[in-house]
C-alpha cells in the first residue's frame, strides 16, 4: 500500500496563467469554453477538499505519534538567531514501588537528574518518564491505559512471561536445562531420571527460597507451586569458586522486536566457597547469594581488574584466553539465548500490550543470569525484572549501575541531546534535524527498477513511495536507538557482517513486521557497515 507523501501538506492546485491588464472576456453561458471552466472549477474543489481532509488525517497520525508537536509555528526567518530556551522548567520523571524506602533507587534518580530531570510527585501524572520498581500493569492500569505519546515507563506489559522463574524455566529452548512443574509433570520427571540416571535436580519455587541440590529420588514430588530443574554439573571455575554472569538486556519495542544488550560490562558474581569438595548441603559452594564474592577478591581476576584497570568481562576474557580457550563462544551463546527467549515470549508481551494505547510507551530492562560449564556451553539460570542497581552493599559496583543506566537512557531516547522541558518534540524541524527520510531509505538499485513501483515484494516495502506512515513511524524510532545507543549492542535484529548483508537468509517464523525490521538494518549494513551491529 502507498503512502501518502507526508511533505504535501496542500493541495496542489493546477498553474494559473499570468494575468495582465487587460480585461478579461467573460464566456457566454453557452460557450463551450464557459461550462469546461465551471466544471474544471468544481473538479478542483473537489480535490481540494479530499486532499486537505486526507492531510488533516495524516497530520493527526503524526502528531499521535510524536512526529510533529503541536506547536507547529512558522520556522525561524532566515538570519534571524534562535532564542535560546531560558524556561526553568524540567522533564519530569516519577517513581513507583510499593515500599515507601526507594533508597535503593539513588543511581537512577542520580543519572536521571544529571540527564536534566526533575524529580516529580509520585501522585502526579505530568511525568515524561515512570520509573517503577514494582510491575505497575495492576495497581496503575487505568492511568497506564492512557498514557500520552512522549510518555516513558519502564516496563512492558506481560513482562513476566520472561522474568517469572517457572514460565522462563518451562520455556523449551536451548540454553534453558530441563524443568518440570510440580506435582503436575511429576511422571515426566521419574521418566526422564531414568532415562538419565546420574542427573541431579534443584528444587526452586518461583520466590527462589530453598534451593538445594538433590537426586531425584530425593525430591518432594507433591510439593506444590514449585519446579525441578536440572543441575548443571561440572561448572567453569575461577581459582575455585563458581560464579554466575548478569548481562544487562533491554528490549526497545515489539512488533517489531528491537533488543539490546549493554556490552559496556557485565556482572560477575562469584560463590562464598570453594566448589571442591562439593558438598549439597553447602549452598555458599554453588548458589550466589546476596553476600556473595566479588570480582575484585579474585586472585587470578584481580590483576587484570584491579591493577589494569580493564572492566569484569574484559578481565574475564582475557583469564579464558590465558586457559587456552576463546571467550567470544560464550558471548555468542549468550546473545542466541537473549535472542530466542524474546522471539519465543514477544506474541505473549503483543497481547498484553494490545490493551494499551500505543507500544512504543514501553521499555524493559532486565538482567539475564547464565552459569557457564567446563566446555564453555552456556545455560540460562533466569532472568531479573528490575535488577538490584544499588552498590550500598558493594560500592565499587556504582560504576557499573550508573554506566548501564546512562546507557539504557541514551538508548530509549530519555537521555537526549535536544534540551527541551518534555520527551515531546518541540517542533517538526527538530525531528527532521535527528532523522530525515534520506536517513531512513535502503536498497538503492531496487527501489529504483520498475518491479519496485508496485510496492509487492518485501524489499521494496522499504522504498520511499511505499513506506507507510506506520513504518516510517517504527524506522525513525530504529534509526534514533541506533545512532545513541553508546555501549549497546543489538541482539534482535541479529547482527551481521557487511559480507553476508548481501547473501539472502531464511526468514521464515518471523513476523511480518520482524522481517521487515531485519530487511531494513539489512539495507541500512549495505550502505554503511556501522550499521551490521
Amino acid at each position: 500500500m502507498k503512502r501518502t507523501n507526508s511533505k504535501s501538506i496542500k493541495p496542489i492546485l493546477p498553474d494559473t496563467p499570468q494575468l495582465n491588464n487587460e480585461p478579461a472576456t467573460r464566456p457566454s453561458n453557452n460557450s463551450p469554453i464557459g461550462g469546461t471552466s465551471c466544471l474544471w472549477t468544481v473538479v478542483v474543489a473537489l480535490i481540494s477538499i479530499g486532499l486537505s481532509t486526507l492531510n488533516v488525517y495524516e497530520l493527526r497520525r503524526l502528531k499521535e505519534h510524536g512526529l510533529i508537536v503541536q506547536n507547529m509555528g512558522p520556522a525561524t526567518s532566515p538570519g534571524k538567531p534562535l532564542v535560546p530556551i531560558t524556561s526553568p522548567n524540567k522533564p519530569v520523571y516519577s517513581v513507583y514501588g510499593k515500599s515507601a524506602d526507594d533508597s535503593h533507587l539513588k543511581h537512577v534518580f542520580a543519572v536521571m537528574e544529571r540527564l536534566g530531570f526533575k524529580h516529580g510527585s509520585n501522585n502526579s501524572t505530568d511525568w515524561d518518564i515512570l520509573w517503577a520498581h514494582d510491575y505497575p500493569f495492576r495497581a496503575l492500569q487505568p492511568l497506564l491505559r492512557n498514557l500520552k505519546s512522549h510518555q516513558k515507563v519502564n516496563h512492558f506489559p506481560g513482562c513476566g512471561y520472561i522474568t517469572n522463574k517457572v514460565d522462563l524455566a518451562m520455556t523449551e529452548l536451548p540454553y534453558i536445562p530441563r524443568a518440570f512443574r510440580l506435582p503436575g509433570d511429576k511422571d515426566k520427571l521419574i521418566a526422564y531420571a531414568k532415562m538419565h540416571p546420574d542427573t541431579q535436580f534443584v528444587q526452586k519455587s518461583n520466590s527462589h527460597r530453598g534451593v538445594h541440590v538433590v537426586s531425584v529420588a530425593a525430591l518432594d514430588l507433591d510439593t506444590p507451586e514449585t519446579f525441578v530443574q536440572e543441575y548443571i554439573d561440572r561448572p567453569l571455575l575461577v581459582d575455585g569458586y563458581k560464579f554466575d554472569i548478569g548481562v544487562y538486556t533491554v528490549v526497545t519495542s515489539i512488533d517489531p522486536l528491537r533488543v539490546y544488550i549493554y556490552n559496556g560490562d557485565v556482572l560477575f558474581r562469584f560463590c562464598p566457597q570453594l566448589y571442591y569438595p562439593f558438598d549439597p548441603a553447602v549452598l555458599d559452594k554453588y548458589v550466589v547469594g546476596d553476600d556473595y564474592l566479588p570480582i575484585w577478591e579474585i586472585p587470578s581476576l584481580q590483576k587484570y581488574y584491579v591493577d589494569l584497570g580493564f572492566s569484569m568481562k574484559e578481565s574475564f576474557d582475557a583469564f579464558v584466553r590465558s586457559k587456552g580457550k576463546d571467550p567470544l563462544n560464550v558471548w555468542k551463546q549468550v546473545e542466541d539465548a537473549i535472542r530466542l527467549i524474546c522471539l519465543k515470549k514477544e506474541s505473549l508481551l503483543i497481547e498484553s500490550a494490545s490493551h494499551y494505547k500505543y507500544n512504543h510507551n514501553f521499555f524493559e530492562m532486565m538482567r539475564f543470569d547464565f552459569v557457564i560449564d567446563e566446555d564453555l556451553n552456556v545455560f540460562v539460570m533466569e532472568a531479573n525484572m528490575s535488577p538490584n542497581l544499588s552498590s550500598a552493599h558493594f560500592p565499587p559496583n556504582r560504576l557499573l549501575y550508573e554506566q548501564t543506566l546512562f546507557n539504557l537512557f541514551a538508548l530509549v531516547g530519555v537521555g537526549r541531546r535536544i534540551l527541551t522541558e518534555s520527551l515531546q518534540s518541540r517542533s517538526r524541524e527538530d525531528m527532521l534535524m535527528q532523522v530525515a527520510e534520506k536517513n531512513l531509505v535502503v536498497f538503492p538499485e531496487e527501489c529504483s527498477k520498475r518491479r519496485c513501483e508496485l510496492c509487492l515484494a518485501d524489499e521494496c516495502q522499504l522504498c520511499l513511495p511505499c513506506l507507510t506512515m506506520e513504518t516510517l513511524d517504527q524506522l525513525r524510532r530504529a534509526y534514533l536507538e541506533h545512532v545513541n545507543k553508546l555501549d549497546c549492542k543489538r541482539v534482535v535484529p541479529p547482527p551481521m557482517t557487511p559480507e553476508r548483508s548481501n547473501i539472502s537468509v531464511n526468514l521464515e517464523g518471523l513476523s511480518p513486521r520482524n522481517k521487515l525490521m531485519y530487511l531494513w538494518f539489512r539495507g541500512k549494513c549495505q550502505l554503511d557497515s556501522s550499521w551490521c551491529s
